[in-house]
């Protein structure tokens, strides 16, 4: 981790945690002083602990993104180039879709397969 551009804001604040009936938690923060930008907004998943000293501590998560290419986009599904030079046929379907699967599969899996033996034609060429 670079720590070169750390900015580190320090409240003195009253850190209530209340739990909805859908058993999300919902934290709160109430600084003493209050001072409109004094902590940037950010929004992200995470991690929240009161450790043994009394203090909270988030730990924020990055969402993983997707490290492939996108080749070919189809209405169902779609041909990537992933970063370990693997080629990925996706398909999706949402649950109420699910009587069409089948249709949709033997219409677009042929088109990917036309598709990826181009590409290769073209990588066993160059």
């Amino acid at each position: 981790m670079n720590t070169d551009n750390i900015k580190t804001t320090t409240l003195t604040a009253l850190v209530a945690v209340s739990k909805t009936e859908s058993g999300m938690d919902y934290v709160q923060v109430l600084p003493e002083n209050p001072c409109v930008g004094q902590v940037e907004p950010f929004r992200g998943l995470g991690y929240g602990q009161m450790l043994s000293n009394g203090s909270f501590e988030f730990t924020r998560h990055r969402i993983p993104r997707s490290q492939a290419l996108t080749l070919l986009k189809l209405p169902h599904s779609s041909v990537s180039k992933c970063k370990d030079r693997t080629l990925r046929f996706t398909f999706i379907v949402n649950e109420g879709d699910i009587s069409g699967f089948c249709r949709w599969l033997s219409e677009e899996a042929p088109q990917a397969a036309d598709f990826v033996k181009k590409q290769l034609k073209t990588i066993i060429k160059g």
